[in-house]
């Protein structure tokens, strides 16, 4: 069986050389497939890891009413005096009673005004004290991305809150987008897989046919069909393992670069793609098994096709 696989390897590897511009065209053409196969599955497995972030850092934005004092312990009375606030965290006790909530963070107007600043320039500094336009905010994280909706819903009728939203019709529409880029990517992605094997499958087809004498006569002395078909199947193996190594590269260089170009703008949206070192080995791998898989399948259909066998 050994010595078997290794005639039969040294013996595709010879046909190659024989049919050496129908091998470079058939590698050149499973080489173009399998880097398209590449950028689409970096794409798909980038935007599921994206899809996923977001869908954990969806979170319901709860503002409450400009004179609101539910976060303070204590009120100052039009007399001056400091009293106890009889309505301290009426409001944060209804957001945790509703269902779905899983913790409620608060954050003052203060805190959003410097959040601003950080992100939309200085322009707000002078904004202080009863100057400052914004609202305390109760941030809620919900126990599911499917609750968002509904406790935004709740959440805005109860007493004390002027407003609630979560990105409403925007993160809706966003999740909509790449749950397209997903499923066109997926097809796509099936659609070279088989123009690779056609491909595949019309190299080994004319090497076939130039040895069709050749094939009839070892028939006639009555080699088996598997023997006849082992060369050729690793004629194909070859094809696509051949054609897989400049797309490997192409998926070593890019990513890297495009991980260190678009990954510090994710982060500080705590968005993340796939860290490099867990992702290029898994997909170089994954190039070099389907071109294998896709050039062996493409000589067996070839072979039943054309010999009948």
């Amino acid at each position: 069986m050994i010595r078997r696989f290794f005639r039969h390897l040294g013996e595709s590897i010879k046909n190659l050389k024989r049919n050496l511009l129908s091998t470079l065209t058939a590698v050149f053409s499973v080489m173009i497939v399998l880097s398209l196969l590449g950028v689409f599955g970096s794409v798909i497995l980038n935007t599921q890891k994206l899809a996923s972030d977001i869908e954990k850092n969806i979170q319901v934005n709860v503002y409450l009413d400009p004179d609101s004092s539910d976060a303070s312990k204590t009120v100052k009375e039009l007399s001056g005096q400091i009293v106890a606030n009889k309505d301290y965290h009426k409001i944060y006790d209804a957001l945790t009673k509703i269902k779905g909530v899983d913790k409620v963070t608060f954050s003052s107007k203060e805190e959003q005004k410097k959040q601003l600043i950080e992100t939309m320039g200085s322009s707000f500094e002078t904004a202080t004290g009863d100057a400052n336009p914004l609202s305390d905010v109760y941030i809620v994280q919900t126990k599911s991305p499917d609750d968002v909706s509904r406790v935004a819903k709740e959440a805005k009728a109860i007493q004390g809150v002027d407003n609630a939203n979560f990105g409403g019709s925007d993160t809706e529409i966003l999740m909509s987008t790449m749950k397209r880029v997903q499923f066109w990517g997926i097809i796509a992605t099936a659609l070279l897989t088989i123009v690779a094997v056609l491909l595949i499958s019309n190299t080994i087809r004319i090497t076939i046919m130039s040895r069709a004498t050749e094939i009839q006569i070892m028939r006639l002395v009555g080699a088996k069909n598997s023997y006849i078909r082992g060369p050729f199947l690793l004629e194909g193996a070859w094809i696509g393992l051949l054609g897989a190594v400049v797309p490997a590269g192409l998926v070593y260089f890019i990513y890297e670069m495009a991980y260190k170009s678009f990954n510090p703008s994710l982060a500080s949206q705590n968005l993340s793609m796939i860290v490099p070192k867990t992702f290029i080995p898994l997909m170089i791998s994954f190039l070099f098994v389907v071109g294998i898989i896709i050039g062996a399948f493409g000589s067996v259909l070839s072979m039943r096709r054309f010999l009948k066998i």
